[in-house]
């Protein structure tokens, strides 16, 4: 196996053993990038020089016993993430040129265990779109099918870590903007229940707001992703108690109890989709889980209570930067159709919406006080293209017309539910060759048992992932 595919953890022994040398995979790295960004468009920003140099330093500390955790490891950076002194556009030609002037707290913890940023990578203007595309970058594609979606919002972040362009990378999620891009890729993405990983503010008190990574294998984000737990002084949320934090279950795996909705109460679902979940479940239990079919009492209202919720806070905060006449001139279409929304937003919307997510956790709770995990899909298809734009075009799954902004994909109902961990874990394959994904929704801030089961799937319907199976550029 290339040095490329390599777990990142796999990465690590060898740099510590000497079989392989930070700069040498930094070199290949950048190799493969010159190779097929130009057609994937993974990276709007490659830092070839100063990531070369910290790869050399990388390889000293490693004769000299002092590496960190994850040092000399490639790291791809989203382009919405502070990094001090980096541009960060966010995707919008009204930020082309934007410095930072901060590090967010979860890339401080990344850097300050030793990973090296190669490059930014694209996102969809201000990360409001589950594609990713922007009139500033370009289309990026699905290196699984160039013809479909690589998903969004941190579309370039799994472009990297999928194609072999870097070890892992940092993402965000706001609404699935982790785990869609995860599902559309073939990836590990996790959605950290509320207050887990620290953020700046105002995000921090945007329940819908995570940070996290985006990894090939489950190994490798139960190595990383302890590393970006804790609190931070810039975060009061943070100081939510950790008791669990070597992540285990709170029984033997195979009493857990599963509950899987295909639909969660109202979503059409593609054949191919709803085939590869019942498999994973039967899986399941053929290791000996239970394993139930439930209805969620959740219709429709759910979409509208996320997109109020996300306009009330974030919305408002992007109309009040960049809500001028000019500004807006310079945006893509749907970003002006969501400042548009926002615009016309009320006190009372918000007072609705936050009442029926009462609603929604009444409806959860009925499934957990039987069940200790919930799945799901992440996508309720993959045929999405990759410039479709949910201002202009349409959206049918099964057959059935669906909201084309939030009715094809699954994750954001986790985000109004924010204490809610989320992985999103590949579990098969689409009838367009992009792999399919599945959501393991946990009980508010149990994460152990969510990482227990993907484990038993890691080991089967995804085992094949990066071991056996690659995107078709490899």
């Amino acid at each position: 196996m290339s040095p490329l595919y390599l777990p990142l953890t796999e990465q690590l022994r060898q740099f510590a053993s000497g079989e392989l040398s930070p700069v040498t995979l930094m070199q290949q790295s950048l190799a493969r990038i010159a190779q097929h960004n130009p057609a994937l468009n993974a990276f709007n920003f490659v830092f070839a020089d100063a990531a070369l140099v910290q790869a050399q330093q990388a390889e000293l500390r490693y004769q000299q016993g002092t590496a960190a955790a994850l040092c000399g490891l490639p790291l791809a950076i989203k382009d919405e993430t502070y990094i001090q002194g980096q541009i960060t556009t966010n995707g919008s030609r009204c930020l082309a040129d934007f410095v930072a002037k901060d590090t967010d707290p979860a890339a401080q913890r990344l850097l300050d265990a030793g990973a090296i940023i190669l490059g930014r990578t694209t996102t969809p203007e201000f990360s409001t779109s589950a594609v990713t595309w922007s009139d500033l970058w370009g289309v990026s594609h699905n290196p699984w099918n160039s013809n479909i979606t690589c998903g969004g919002s941190s579309g370039g972040s799994a472009i990297a870590v999928a194609s072999g362009m870097a070890s892992f990378a940092n993402a965000t999620d706001i609404g699935g903007s982790v785990r869609i891009p995860a599902a559309f890729c073939g990836l590990y993405g996790y959605k950290p229940p509320h207050g887990r990983v620290a953020e700046i503010s105002p995000y921090n008190i945007d329940l819908y707001c995570h940070h996290s990574i985006l990894t090939r294998s489950l190994a490798d984000l139960r190595y990383v992703y302890p590393l970006l737990r804790g609190a931070d002084w810039r975060d009061s949320h943070s100081f939510v108690p950790d008791t669990n934090p070597e992540l285990l279950p709170r029984k033997p795996v195979k009493q857990l109890k599963i509950a899987i909705c295909a639909h969660l109460g109202f979503y059409p679902l593609a054949a191919d989709i709803k085939r590869e979940l019942l498999r994973t479940a039967d899986e399941l239990r053929a290791q000996g889980l239970q394993v139930d079919e439930v209805e969620l009492d959740w219709d429709a209202r759910v979409i509208d209570t996320a997109k109020i919720q996300q306009r009330a806070l974030m919305g408002l905060l992007l109309k009040r930067q960049f809500g001028r006449p000019e500004q807006r001139a310079l945006m893509t279409p749907y970003m002006q159709q969501y400042l548009a929304q926002v615009d016309s937003l009320t006190p009372e919307q918000m007072l609705d919406a936050n009442l029926h997510l009462c609603q929604m956790w009444d409806a959860l709770a009925k499934v957990f006080k039987h069940y200790d995990l919930l799945l799901c899909p992440t996508v309720a298809t993959t045929d999405i293209r990759p410039d479709f734009d949910y201002s202009q075009h349409q959206v049918n799954v099964d057959g059935q017309a669906v909201d084309a902004n939030k009715g094809w994909f699954m994750t954001y109902p986790f985000n109004s539910l924010s204490q809610c961990p989320v992985l999103a874990m590949p579990n098969g394959f689409c009838d367009n060759g992009v792999p399919s994904s599945v959501q393991i929704v946990g009980q508010p801030y149990q994460e152990g048992d969510v990482f227990a089961v993907a484990q038993l799937l890691a080991d089967t319907v995804a085992s094949d992932f990066y071991t056996r199976t690659f995107p078709p550029l490899v």
